[in-house]
């Protein structure tokens, strides 16, 4: 059950998540694109965790592997 929820995003790639999904919330937000850009918390969520579960199903990973001494 651990490997479900581990890290598998990288660090730039949660940067891009949160920020995305902030700008798609606030577009919705202020009425720019309508209400389906709430769809923006997705992003926001699995950058915060640094795990995305569609990764997790798919055996996916773009967190760098770790020195293993």
């Amino acid at each position: 059950m651990s490997s479900l929820f581990a890290v598998n995003e990288h660090a730039i790639e949660r940067v891009v998540r949160v920020v995305a999904g902030a700008a798609l919330v606030w577009a919705a937000y202020s009425g720019g694109l309508g209400p389906w850009a709430y769809i923006g918390f997705v992003p926001i969520l699995t950058g915060l965790t640094g795990n995305c579960p569609l990764y997790s199903l798919l055996g996916i990973s773009t967190c760098p592997a770790r020195s293993r001494r």
